[in-house]
This record gives C-alpha cells, sequence and structure tokens, in this order.
C-alpha cells in the first residue's frame, strides 16, 4: 500500500504538466543576502541564522538590499517513514516553519539548500527521488530560495535534473527563487535561464585574491580566478536570469583592498551578491564596503547587463558596464602588487556594446566622473582621467550622462 502523502505528490507531480515554468519576476535584479557556507560550513544552526537575521537588519544590510537569509547544507536529519525530509533535531529544534516565520518578521526571506543527488554534498539525504515531496516540505515551511546542488548525482543529465526540481517547486505553488549550483560543468548558461533565476559558473570560491586550493578531486578558486572564468559568459545573463559567480568572501580574510575589489568586480559583472561572512561580528570596514549604495546600484541597476572588460595593460584592466539612463559605471582593476597609473583620455575611447546597443559616444555627450568608493567628483568627461591605482584593488567611478552644454 502507498503511503497516502504519495497520492498528493504523484497528484502535484502530474498537475505540475510538460511546461510548468519558473516563477518569474523574481529576479529582475540580481538576488542579494546571505548564506551560511563561507563561514560556519555544516555548523549551521538556529541560532546562527536567527542571529545572523538580526545582524541583517541591525548593520543596515537588509535596507542596502539584501534580503535572502539562505541556509546552506548540513541542516538536515533524516527522512521520516513518508519520506518526509526533517530538520535536525538538535541544530534547528524549533523546526523550519518557525525559523521562517522569524525570518520573515525581519522584513527578510528564507533560503534553504539540497542537492539533485542522492545525498548532499556534506553527506545529508539529497532530493533524488523525493523532488515533488521537498518541494511540497519546503512551501509548507515557507521557504522563499533554494540553492540545488550537483553531488552525489552519477547517471544523471544535469539539464534534467534541474528541470525536475525546477518544475516540483512550480507545482509547490509558492514562489521560489531557484538557484543552481551545477558549478558550469553542463553549461548550465545555455539551458539554465528557462529553470532558474541564477546559475554558478565556476567551482567554490576561496578566500584569497588569486589562488587555486587543491581539495584533490576538485579545487576551490580566488576572487580573480573566479572573474577569469566569466569570459564569453555576459551573453546568456539579464534580468531574472544571471551568472552566479559565487558568493562573496568579503570579510572572510583577504585585505580591505581586495574586499573592496572583490565587491566592486562582483557588481560589474551584474553578479548575485550574497554575503559570506559572519554579520554579528563583521568590522566597520567590511560592513561599509557591503553596504556601498552606489556600488550596489551599479550591480542592480535595472537594464541587467553585465559588463566587459574594455582593455587591458599588463595588471592593469579597464572594465565598462552600461546603465540605465544612459549612465556607465567604469572599474580600473589593478591585479597586481605594485600601483599602476592609469590615463585616460575620454575624448579618444570609443567605448561601445554591442549586446547592449549602446556607446559611450564621449565626444558628442558630456558625463560627470564620480568615484564611487570615495564620492569624490573627478571632474567630466572633457578632461583626461589621471589617477593611480593601488596595488589589489580598483578604481571605480560612475559616468553620470549631463546635458551637453554642462561642465
Amino acid at each position: 500500500m502507498r503511503p497516502a502523502g504519495l497520492v498528493l505528490i504523484v497528484a502535484v507531480a502530474a498537475a505540475s504538466g510538460a511546461h510548468a515554468q519558473k516563477f518569474d519576476g523574481l529576479a529582475a535584479t540580481p538576488p542579494m543576502g546571505w548564506n551560511s557556507w563561507n563561514h560556519v560550513g555544516c555548523d549551521v544552526t538556529e541560532a546562527v541564522i536567527r542571529e545572523t537575521a538580526d545582524a541583517m537588519v541591525a548593520t543596515g544590510m537588509r535596507d542596502a538590499g539584501y534580503v535572502y537569509v539562505v541556509i546552506d547544507d548540513c541542516w538536515h536529519g533524516e527522512r521520516g517513514a513518508d519520506g518526509k525530509i526533517q530538520p535536525d533535531p538538535e541544530r534547528f529544534p524549533s523546526g523550519m516553519k518557525a525559523l521562517a516565520d522569524y525570518v520573515h518578521a525581519k522584513g527578510l526571506k528564507l533560503g534553504i539548500y539540497s542537492d539533485a543527488g542522492w545525498e548532499t554534498c556534506g553527506g545529508r539525504p539529497g532530493s533524488r527521488g523525493h523532488e515533488y515531496q521537498d518541494a511540497l516540505t519546503y512551501a509548507a515551511w515557507g521557504i522563499d530560495y533554494l540553492k540545488y546542488d550537483w553531488c552525489a548525482t552519477e547517471g544523471l543529465n544535469a539539464e534534467g535534473a534541474y528541470q525536475t526540481m525546477g518544475r516540483a517547486l512550480a507545482a509547490a505553488g509558492r514562489p521560489v527563487v531557484f538557484s543552481l549550483c551545477e558549478w558550469g560543468d553542463n553549461r548550465p548558461w545555455e539551458w539554465g535561464p528557462a529553470i532558474g533565476h541564477l546559475w554558478r559558473t565556476t567551482g567554490d570560491i576561496a578566500p584569497c585574491w588569486d589562488c587555486e586550493v587543491d581539495h584533490g578531486d576538485w579545487s576551490s578558486w580566488g576572487v580573480l580566478r573566479i572573474l577569469d572564468m566569466q569570459d564569453g559568459l555576459r551573453i546568456h545573463a539579464g534580468p531574472d536570469h544571471w551568472n552566479d559567480p559565487d558568493m562573496m568572501e568579503i570579510g572572510n580574510g583577504m585585505s580591505a583592498s581586495e574586499d573592496r575589489a572583490h565587491f566592486s568586480m562582483w557588481a560589474m559583472l551584474a553578479a548575485p551578491l550574497i554575503a559570506g561572512n559572519d554579520l554579528r561580528t563583521m568590522s566597520e570596514s567590511t560592513r561599509a564596503i557591503l553596504i556601498n549604495d552606489e556600488v550596489i546600484a551599479v550591480d542592480q541597476d535595472p537594464l541587467g547587463i553585465q559588463g566587459f572588460k574594455y582593455r587591458s595593460d599588463g595588471d592593469l584592466e579597464i572594465w565598462f558596464k552600461p546603465l540605465a539612463g544612459e549612465d556607465w559605471a567604469m572599474c580600473v582593476l589593478n591585479r597586481g602588487e605594485a600601483p599602476r597609473q592609469v590615463v585616460l583620455d575620454w575624448q579618444a575611447e570609443l567605448v561601445a556594446d554591442d549586446l547592449a546597443d549602446r556607446e559611450a559616444l564621449f565626444k558628442a555627450r558630456l558625463y560627470r566622473v564620480r568615484d564611487l568608493w570615495t564620492g569624490e567628483i573627478l571632474g567630466t568627461t572633457r578632461r583626461k582621467l589621471s589617477a593611480e591605482v593601488p596595488g589589489h584593488n580598483v578604481l571605480m567611478v560612475r559616468l553620470i550622462r549631463l546635458l551637453d552644454a554642462q561642465d
């Protein structure tokens, strides 16, 4: 005899249909929030999530746009006799519904983690064979965001596995942001837009500037390595479907200048801004980086265009990103240790983006140049820009379109 719960699961699966789509409009701009993995790993608990939600409000993170509190791997307990997944009773004694209610009362949203395979990467129960059941459970708990990993997936087709969970979420009926964490192994940017709201483009990030951390049969990567892996992917990103170069490592051990550069480049990439540090104890320097509203505005620009590398000269790279209202963002990245001088004669630069069908046209248009980290006005594009960029740092400016007669 089938358990009664399975009758409902089968009925929901049948009702979902072959053409169920993701919930549109949930990620018109890249999602912003916090994830437990980078800081606490498998030591995640209800207390950590509650305290982090409190900190997101107290530190101004929520008001800056960070709304998702995402519980990563290792929250799971066992499946019941009916197959229903339970949270670990020692780590989450109040249960997920009570925790979701607490997070929602703070004006925040709760995210959770699962895996397309038999087990999660941390060895907990995966969702394989329980997709519709788990989606119904998450909906009953009040979950708003699902990060879906790719461990223990032998024999599975990636696109099909993610389609199955996507349809399960749609059938469950609660709008959920669907984050595909498949590490870029099966080119998810080609099929992900129809299924999810964001997809990982690489393996895991590491809290270092330019390194590879060898874990044996896989590696994690420093900020610059992850950045370089985004080459060629910008054509796939846009409102409601984003390339995800992984969660941020700001506040996790790099220097303040490296953190500033990390945040700037993720904004230029129109990447999801998912913090991964301890918000409860972060320094004022770290907080100031994470809540810089002008840099966040570049990431969250409604045009939804991922930036591009315009030119490079050794360790010095110049990036541009078209913004709404005919503005542009520009970021000069110094990958090296020594300071580098940058001189830009705006009138001689030909900045165009075929993807966005935008041209800066510096000879015909006038822009005010605003430094997004100091707030200083660096003149207009009628004058050359000359600046020194320290090592492992950036100069990030917004080019604000003016009436051509202004100066």
